[in-house]
């Protein structure tokens, strides 16, 4: 059985101070080199099942073979093979227009989250949606996607949706709930619907904020309130704060040359992720180098990218900002009590800063409390910041209806509790199980006479309402969102509703004596007077939707002056007990993804977590309650309890727990229902980011966390008397490398073998045609890489990766074809953190190939290394021969073939593979085809851009090119020949298509010598 808790503190200890480690580490136990780790790595077989015994018992394993199976990820232990089942199948009478049989089409949309739009392209066959690429024509996407905008392709085909609208426990239908609901109304309406009110998440659509608008014209007294957990309650009360004023702001982080993320992740979370970390990989060139500052309490993607990274408790980041503040020599800003202790770190981050005006930039995250919002506000003004064609613009709110949020779900709460509410309609949302725990929103919702909740599953709060209607997925209905600018976006649907449901325009017209109105016609009629002078509608309509976005909606940028002095700084008590930090989840956010499957197993960006949540805490803290990986504390705050694992996390501020959302769900259907320990337990309106003055103590229970950080490890140092590193991940700074360009072919690295140095003959081995045609290879930028996880999650949507559930992650069974590596550097108490993507290499030379008995690996003429997986009898001899340990074995029927729905979201182009084959990455062969097959057509060669793999489409910060080779113009060939480019393991000889450019950092030499993991 392996061991599920980390190795006995004393011994970590004692192991990290008696010896100095490798410089680049993975794990805890990598760094001290324990017995445990040693014999992981050099185990002959990690993937293979001869030391783990199954954990998954009768109980589990039934629950989990029910009709979501392959979201839970467990598939057939037995010998039997699971077919697809026989389905009637029917051809066109007519075939639709425009639709050719195997040739998928694209439809421009929009996928929100927290109310704001992210562009997207779905990839439809014969009528499903199987694949989303980020909308490069839309300005929060430019072309690239996250995960959790990837992942809700998934939740389309969810199993576990609402398909019938429900009354209490009852089966019902629309129009009995519309019956009720129309008395409801009535029952109001002589006191002008004094006793309605309707809760809705944030609003941005503009039809949708008309027809609410309509509903309360009708019903003057009533109230629409607004909540989400995530929302950006702080951002929005310190821009108000500082200009008196509600305003939207926006960040142009590719003009800035220095940045300051007090607190933020801004380039993982956020209104405007995708395009502040595209921004950011711009400027990761050696020609125009970026430097990026973060004060963090927890290690986040922004933090691991920072050239220079400070761990403060979160109580401790107003202080900090004070005194940078007093540095820069802002006006109107409160004096700082007290002494930095930092004086040294914040008198050079304020020279860099004010060297920058203008292009400087510096945010707040959502965590902290509005005056900091407002103190950020005025030193970008006094920067000059925001300024003719700075970093920082303000314009009008986006939100339809600007509200203090938590006040707002507050002033409902209280309302409901005083039985002043008779009727209440809430459109999506889960406010029973994630409103802040003072409010005891669900006890007081149970008073509301009629309640009706519109939400694509049941959950929490569906089980306290009257009525449940199903809600129609983004993906199935006509709608309008907007972006962080303002811009809008039609949503329109790839596919009939699966389930039926309604979207949430539909239902408030139905309530509006409607009920017969269709999505399209109400969209249409917000639209139908905004066309540009001299256009005719339907040409603007058209336009609109085959774009993705509706030219000119962009909010128009304002100018704006600061009220003047903030007045005194609150005082943010940081004393005695420990600093509880509430986060989103990076994977299932606040809980609504909570029963997707590819998000529940995708790894968390630095953690490399899944399928729960953790009390996150550092190595010193987790010595001090004498706890390690892997044990349950009871953590208490203001009376409220809640238990949960601990795990240790380098960087993490000494004396902070870290607690994500999204966990502990009572109802969350089958793969999500009573995962993890819910944190919204100690969450309160009064501490929205974080409270201090908790306490912990050991419970003697213990958990296994499903990590995958240190599976599939990479053997990186030399065996024997040579120890020297091999450089897999290589890094420098922005001087070093401007004084030895060649730096990542020098000293310790330079174990490039010499031409003619080769294991195999070339005569015998051919790797390329006489006459090369195509050859394809990839180049990783390691300086852009935030490791955000993006392209793992699109490489699963688009090659039919299943899930496996977490008793087979805690065996090293995930399939993901692609894997980001977490390499730490230097002082456990804030390392540098280094990513790498790692997945086939395709060598020319390729180590799997010669030793597979049925040659069901082999080379394309092209310089693919390819999978037949009708020949692959499960030896796993290329397995163990991968020195990069990139392939995946199916242990089990992973994938689902039973399903109806889950196998719509299939991509026809892509194997659905069976137990008992090894998979790996393709280079997304299959995009490769399609290209050739178009080039062919048109007698011509494929364009370098043409093809673009699943990976390098969704990165962010475009650190993936993938191309042609030989052509001497494309863009890969170009990276092929930086000086920074280098092949891991390249002394092996294998000579992979994949190579790499070495990461480049920019410290600021005043402050690159000085420690930076003490508290200010």
């Amino acid at each position: 059985m392996r061991k599920t808790t980390g190795p006995d503190l004393s011994t970590l200890r004692a192991a990290l101070d008696g010896q100095t480690g490798p410089r680049f580490w993975r794990s805890l136990e990598e760094l001290a080199e324990t017995d445990e780790f040693t014999h992981y790595l050099h185990r002959e077989f990690p993937e293979a099942a001869s030391e783990w015994s199954d954990p998954t018992s009768r109980r589990t394993f039934l629950r989990l073979m029910g009709a979501s199976l392959a979201l839970a990820g467990v598939g057939v232990s037995g010998c039997d093979y699971v077919g697809v089942p026989p389905e009637k199948v029917l051809p066109y009478v007519r075939q639709p227009e425009n639709l050719v049989l195997g040739k998928a089409l694209r439809y421009a949309s929009a996928i929100s989250l927290g109310g704001f739009g992210t562009g997207v392209v779905a990839e439809c066959h014969e009528g499903r949606p199987t694949m989303l690429a980020g909308n490069p024509k839309h300005p929060d996407s430019l072309g690239a996607i996250d995960a959790l905008t990837q992942a809700s392709l998934l939740g389309l085909y969810d199993p576990d949706r609402s398909q019938v609208v429900m009354k209490g426990r009852a089966i019902s239908t629309f129009d009995s709930f519309l019956s009720e609901a129309v008395a409801a109304l009535d029952a109001v309406r002589n006191a002008q619907g004094a006793g309605l009110r309707i809760l809705s998440t944030t609003v941005t659509s503009p039809t949708l904020a008309r027809q609410v608008r309509a509903l309360l014209k009708e019903f003057p007294k009533a109230r629409w309130h607004q909540y989400e957990p995530a929302a950006p309650h702080a951002a929005k009360a310190g821009l108000k704060l500082a200009f008196g004023r509600d305003l939207s702001v926006r960040h142009h982080v590719e003009r800035a040359d220095v940045i300051l993320a007090l607190d933020s992740d801004f380039l993982a979370n956020g209104v405007g992720r995708l395009s502040d970390a595209r921004g950011y990989g711009d400027r990761r060139d050696p020609s125009r180098m970026n430097r990026l500052y973060v004060v963090e309490a927890t290690m986040t993607v922004t933090g691991s990218s920072a050239d220079h990274r400070l761990p403060l408790k979160s109580a401790e980041v107003l202080p900090f900002a004070l005194h940078l503040a007093r540095a820069l020599n802002v006006p109107g800003v409160a004096a700082p009590t007290g002494p930095s202790t930092r004086a040294a770190f914040v008198s050079a981050l304020a020279n860099d800063l004010k060297n920058h005006r203008g292009t400087s930039l510096v945010l707040a995250g959502a965590n902290q409390p509005p005056y900091v919002h407002a103190l950020v506000a005025v030193i970008n003004r006094a920067l000059g910041n925001d300024g003719a064609n700075g970093t920082v613009e303000y314009a009008e709110p986006v939100e339809a209806e600007p509200v203090d949020q938590l006040a707002s779900i507050a002033a409902l709460g209280k309302a409901m509790t005083v039985g002043s509410v008779d009727a209440l309609l809430i459109l999506g949302g889960n406010p029973a199980y994630n409103a802040p725990a003072d409010l005891g929103f669900a006890d007081s919702l149970r008073k509301v006479k009629f309640k009706a909740h519109l939400s694509p599953a049941e959950d929490e709060t569906t089980a306290l309402c009257d009525w449940h209607v199903p809600e129609a997925h983004e993906l199935e209905t006509w709608g309008d969102v907007r972006g962080r600018d303002g811009t809008a976006t039609v949503q329109q649907p790839m596919i009939a509703p699966l389930y039926g449901g309604l979207s949430a325009i539909e239902l408030i017209a139905a309530l509006l004596r409607h009920p017969s109105r269709e999505g399209y016609e109400i969209v249409r009629d917000t639209w139908r007077d905004k066309a540009p002078e001299g256009r005719d509608f339907e040409t603007f309509w058209k336009t609109s939707i085959h774009d993705g976005v509706i030219a000119g909606t962009a909010l128009p940028v304002v100018k704006v002056e600061p009220k003047g002095d903030l007045g005194a700084a609150p005082v943010v008590a940081s004393g005695e007990g420990l600093e509880l930090i509430f986060r989103p989840d990076p994977t299932v956010w606040d809980g609504r993804f909570a029963n997707n499957g590819w998000l529940q197993e995708l790894p968390k960006p630095i953690t490399k977590l899944t399928w729960e949540n953790a009390a996150f805490m550092s190595l010193a803290t987790a010595e001090k309650l004498g706890v390690v990986d892997g044990e349950v504390v009871e953590l208490s705050l203001q009376g409220r309890h809640v238990e949960a694992p601990v795990m240790i996390l380098p960087g993490q501020a000494e004396g902070t727990i870290t607690l994500h959302f999204g966990y502990g769900r009572a109802r969350a259907g089958r793969v999500g229902k009573g995962i993890g320990f819910d944190a919204f337990r100690l969450w309160t309106s009064d501490a929205p980011g974080f409270a201090s003055g908790a306490s912990a103590r050991k419970t003697g229970a213990k958990v296994a966390l499903a990590t995958t950080q240190s599976h599939r490890n990479v053997d990186w140092k030399l065996q024997g008397e040579a120890a020297s590193e091999r450089g897999i991940v290589r890094v420098a700074t922005l001087a070093e490398y401007r004084a030895h360009p060649d730096f990542a072919h020098q000293g310790e690295h330079g174990c490039e073998p010499k031409k003619g140095d080769t294991l195999y003959n070339d005569d015998l081995n051919p790797t390329a045609p006489i006459v090369p045609d195509y050859q394809w290879g990839m180049v990783v930028d390691l300086s852009r890489c935030t490791g955000c996880e993006a392209c793992v999650l699109s490489c699963q949507a688009e090659n039919n990766i299943p899930v496996v559930g977490k008793a087979q992650v805690l065996n090293s069974r995930e399939m993901h074809w692609l894997e980001v590596d977490r390499y730490y550097e230097g002082d456990p108490a804030n390392p540098s953190v280094h990513h790498q993507p790692r997945m086939c290499m395709h060598c020319e030379k390729a180590p799997c190939e010669v030793v597979c008995p049925v040659a069901a690996t082999v080379h394309d003429h092209e310089g693919l290394n390819l999978m037949v997986y009708n020949r692959c009898v499960g030896t796993r001899y290329c397995s163990n021969n991968c020195p990069y340990k990139v392939r995946h074995f199916n242990f089990l029927q992973y994938s689902d073939q039973h399903t109806p729905s889950l196998a719509l979201v299939n991509n026809p182009d892509v194997t659905v593979r069976a137990r008992g084959v090894m998979e790996k990455c393709t280079y997304c062969v299959q995009r490769i085809s399609e290209a050739r097959i178009e080039a062919e057509k048109d007698g011509r060669r494929i364009q370098d851009g043409e093809v673009v793999t699943a990976c390098q489409g969704a990165c962010p910060t475009r650190a993936i090119t993938f191309g042609d080779i030989t052509d001497k113009s494309s863009a890969v060939a170009a990276l092929k020949q930086d000086g920074r480019g280098y092949g891991m393991l390249a002394e092996l000889n294998a000579r992979p298509r994949t190579t790499y450019l070495a990461k480049l950092r920019n410290p600021n030499p005043e402050i690159d010598t000085e420690p930076t993991h003490h508290g200010l």
